[in-house]
């Protein structure tokens, strides 16, 4: 159960790392230090991220439950 959710909330925690790493390099070149800059674009990058991944991680979260299900009826 573990790795599954780490494996379902690791797309969105790499697109938020990657957009977070981008916009820190933005602002310190720029020398523009809004603290509000970041947030914008991670939630846009995870809204992203969560629509292109959302079969996956629906299809994961399936096969979890069917292994899960089908262990509580064999016993």
């Amino acid at each position: 159960a573990m790795r599954l959710a780490l494996v379902v909330s690791a797309p969105m925690i790499l697109a938020s790392l990657v957009v977070g790493i981008l916009v820190s390099l933005f602002q310190v070149a720029t020398s523009l230090q809004d603290a509000t800059l970041a947030f914008v674009p991670k939630i846009l990058a995870i809204f992203v991220t969560l629509l292109l991944a959302l079969p996956f991680m629906a299809d994961s979260l399936h096969g979890y439950m069917m292994r899960i299900s089908s262990r509580i009826i064999g016993g």
